[in-house]
């Protein structure tokens, strides 16, 4: 009778043990990661992500501005990338950007790689980590992750997280943050001795096993005029012995490639006695105003003129210069147009890039600041329902939480809001939100 009272509890106190074993952190630490994936090849097994296509419930009411603004482009765009976005600020470039001949090549020492290895997610952290000990400050990516990325189950890290970080964290240290970079800003900028953070696409095998698109951080620490490539750190080291992500390679052609799907968006760190400096090389760029006009004239010459998922991401950033630039009803319309030219492309891993509301989000501010509250929210379900394993974006909830306050379903955004702090506590938007409804967190 005793033997069997003992086999009858093994079990679940077996499972408990396994379980408290689990959460300790060395352990959770190396199967977390293995277990997110295993969850998420069945979900995709089931219900592929890059089925998933969001279409705007008003996209009938705006198919004639769409038209008229492709119309517009078609007259007035000329084929020129570079050409001088107008209207803007007058600032110019400095004598320095214009006479100066910068070096054939250029690797800047001091560089302190870190690699994302071993945690879930954690190309912010070790990209933003190795921009701030460039400049001396003594942390890693863990230290820094634990304030951006405080939960495995937060999969993408912001350019304005970094920069809150930094208000918070660093004193002594500042950061600027523009769209509409290209390859001779970042030259300018690693030849005077400061290195900077791109956000890019890449295709890779992911920790699923799937060859798709994804966003990933790249650290510039120099180039080669000589080669035409840009030399950073890459800390996702898909193949660590072959090619290995310190000082990695690329071609100019191919970086801008993947640097398109983010609007060219670049982060410059920099001790603040340095801001002059860093201000004079930016040279128009130091006015944000100036940088999405660029953005916009650089994203509306590339809808004329490419195909394919790259006239995607140039909608898209058509759509996203126009909310830097805060003009909601014309971003709304790029939006429309882009999701739109998303839904035609081949129903395949390596074209649709599902994965994009993970990381931007433009669209939701566009349809919220126009009132197109339902879309927000169908392109949220999309995002989190269709897109991800789990509903784990904070951004995407967040925003529609926003919509269902405004929509008069109070209860729904209150249960956004709270979700989103699971998934980031503390975090400041959902916070707010909360309290603005005088609940607390």
């Amino acid at each position: 009778m005793q033997n069997r009272f003992n086999r009858v509890w093994a079990i679940p106190i077996s499972i408990l043990i396994i379980v408290g074993l689990y959460y300790v952190p060395p352990i959770h630490s190396r199967l977390a990661w293995r277990l997110e994936s295993l969850r998420t090849q069945i979900r995709y097994f089931v219900k592929p992500p890059d089925a998933a296509v969001f279409q705007p419930t008003q996209q009938a009411q705006v198919d004639l501005a769409v038209t008229k603004m492709i119309q517009t482009l078609q007259t007035t765009l000329t084929p020129e990338v570079t050409s001088t976005p107008q209207p803007g600020p007058t600032l110019q470039p400095t004598a320095a950007q214009t006479t100066t001949p910068l070096p054939a090549t250029v690797m800047l020492a001091g560089v302190k790689y870190e690699h994302q290895h071993g945690r879930l997610n954690y190309c912010g952290p070790a990209n933003f980590s190795m921009a701030l000990t460039y400049w001396g400050w003594n942390g890693n990516r863990d230290v820094i992750g634990k304030a951006v990325k405080p939960t495995d189950k937060d999969k993408n890290v912001m350019p304005y997280e970094l920069q809150d970080y930094i208000i918070d964290n660093v004193p002594g240290t500042s950061s600027i943050v523009r769209y509409g970079g290209d390859i001779e800003m970042l030259k300018r900028l690693v030849a005077a001795g400061f290195p900077v953070v791109a956000e890019k696409g890449i295709y890779e095998t992911d920790v699923n096993g799937k060859y798709s698109w994804m966003g990933h951080y790249a650290f510039v620490t120099g180039y080669d005029e000589t080669q035409r490539e840009i030399i950073y750190q890459d800390t996702y080291q898909p193949d660590a012995a072959r090619n290995p992500g310190p000082d990695r390679r690329i071609k100019y052609s191919m970086f801008l490639e993947g640097w398109r799907a983010f609007n060219y968006v670049f982060i410059v760190v920099y001790p603040v006695e340095k801001e002059n400096q860093v201000l004079t090389l930016l040279g128009p760029y130091a006015d944000e105003q100036w940088a999405s006009q660029h953005a916009l004239s650089v994203a509306q010459t590339e809808a004329r003129s490419l195909t394919d998922i790259d006239r995607f991401f140039a909608w898209f950033n058509v759509g996203t210069s126009h909310v830097g630039l805060f003009q909601y009803v014309d971003a709304a319309i790029a939006y429309d147009y882009a999701f739109g030219i998303y839904a035609d492309l081949n129903v395949n891993d390596s074209v649709r890039p599902y994965r994009m509301m993970w990381y931007q989000t433009g669209p939701y501010k566009a349809y919220y600041y126009t009132n197109r509250f339902a879309d927000v929210i169908n392109l949220a379900d999309t995002t989190l329902n269709d897109t991800i394993a789990e509903p784990v974006l904070e951004e995407s909830l967040y925003w529609r939480g926003r919509a269902y306050y405004m929509a008069g379903k109070t209860d729904l955004a209150v249960k956004d809001y709270r979700e989103a702090l699971k998934i980031h506590p503390k975090w400041i938007p959902a916070t707010q939100a909360l309290q603005d409804l005088g609940i607390q967190p």
